[in-house]
């Protein structure tokens, strides 16, 4: 395994290229997304096999303000929404599903920060996204009882803090700029640390060992008394912001949800292509070429139509946390009761897409028969890249809790942000 750290990262100068830019358009952030996915697919197949971190599509985001795509208009960004976030993601999903994964911490702040109130904190985090910007961090550690049990400590020393611990599962934030991290302080109160990633004392090892979702280097996030000033502290945790940790807690399955439409996008077409150029017709078929065979046909009509129904779940839903949002920001008298409808709405769709996706993995192999096993081809990766984004929550307590919810009208996990 790569043991890739913050000293391998590319250099300050590489990420800070944005600096200077206009303003973002958000139709120009749009635009991009078909020649940056065109890039990212092109070394897919390589970086996979050879375990490459895929730094410059990183860069690419930076350059092209798809990482600013949620900043507001009133704090000077193109405004774009949640399902213009969610469409991106699928988008470069059916490309490289790694990097759209890799971008959801980043997502999930900048989608908060939009629907909090504009102080001081927020602005300069904006400013800072505005700037070309990526934010990663983490917030799980490995070694306790439940998931969301934090150890890493801050505490106060000579006018500042310092920082340790060691977290798990730090999507995204090898290729970020800044780390957004979960501690508690000598009071075993919750606090929030945004740091830059150079930092001393901080350091990111990619030793993820999933078998999918290989290169979103979501290993350990390492904290050897790192030094924290005082305005990098939030002494507010997420779980007690509200109405807007609801929404967020919502958003953030989203993204995931998003990401696996891609891949089933991807499944499309690469299974198509293998028939194609590779695929031979069974023995007993009454066709002579792969691509004339019913059930080959069959198999890929299926792939087809279940990624068409993927896509459909993903963008209502993302309208519907949309309504949440904006709800949130205008204080509707009402917003409690839309922002769940838009948690029920992305917990059903995380279920049914669970089944729809998986199914469209096994697919390709029907269609493609054992030559599609090679190793060379890499095609397995679509459905470990599935099994793996699908093993982040348990589905089952999720149908459970929307049947206590249907039966009951029990909301206390939503409001709570346990599942979801």
């Amino acid at each position: 395994m790569t043991a890739t750290s913050t000293t391998d990262r590319p250099s300050a100068s590489a990420r800070d290229r944005t600096a200077g830019r206009p303003a973002w358009r958000r139709d120009d952030i749009l635009a991009s997304l078909p020649g940056q996915a065109e890039a990212l697919l092109a070394g897919a197949v390589a970086r996979e096999r050879e375990r490459r971190l895929p730094f410059d599509a990183f860069d690419a985001v930076r350059a092209s303000g798809l990482g600013a795509l949620l900043v507001p208009a009133e704090h000077g960004g193109p405004d774009g929404t949640l399902e213009d976030v969610a469409e991106a993601i699928i988008t470069l999903a059916a490309a490289d599903s790694n990097v759209p994964h890799a971008l959801r911490l980043h997502y999930n702040v900048s989608a908060l920060w939009r629907v909090l109130p504009a102080d001081e904190h927020v602005r300069q985090q904006f400013g800072r996204i505005l700037a070309g910007k990526l934010f990663g961090g983490a917030s799980t550690e490995q070694g306790t009882p439940k998931p969301g049990l934090i150890t890493t400590r801050l505490t106060r020393q000579d006018g500042h803090y310092r920082l340790n611990g060691r977290k798990y599962y730090s999507t995204g934030t090898l290729y970020a700029d800044y780390a957004y991290i979960a501690a508690i302080d000598e009071q075993d109160q919750p606090v929030t640390v945004i740091l830059p990633l150079d930092r001393p004392g901080l350091e990111i090892v990619d030793d993820w060992d999933g078998f999918g979702q290989r290169l979103t280097a979501s290993g350990s996030l390492l904290l050897h008394d790192a030094r924290v000033e005082e305005s990098e502290l939030q002494r507010v945790s997420l779980r007690e912001l509200g109405l807007p940790s609801h929404h967020i807690s919502a958003w953030r399955q989203l993204v995931l949800v998003a990401t696996a439409a891609g891949i089933v996008r991807a499944l499309v077409r690469e299974t198509r292509d293998y028939v194609r150029s590779k695929g031979r017709a069974a023995l007993h078929s009454s066709a002579d070429a792969a691509r004339d065979d019913p059930f080959i046909q069959q198999a890929i009509g299926d792939i087809a139509a279940h990624s068409h129904a993927i896509d459909a779940l993903v963008r209502d839903t993302a309208r519907e946390l949309e309504r949440g949002a904006q709800a949130i920001r205008r204080r509707a008298p009402d917003a409690q009761a839309i922002v769940l409808q838009g948690g029920l709405a992305t917990a059903k769709t995380q279920l049914i897409v669970s089944k729809l996706a998986l199914h469209a993995g096994q697919q390709l192999f029907e269609a493609g028969g054992a030559s599609a096993t090679s190793s060379a081809l890499q095609l397995d990766r679509h459905w470990r890249n599935l099994r793996t984004i699908f093993s982040h929550n348990p589905l089952s307590h999720k149908a459970r809790v929307l049947g206590d919810y249907h039966l009951n009208g029990t909301t206390t996990e939503f409001e709570q942000g346990r599942v979801f």
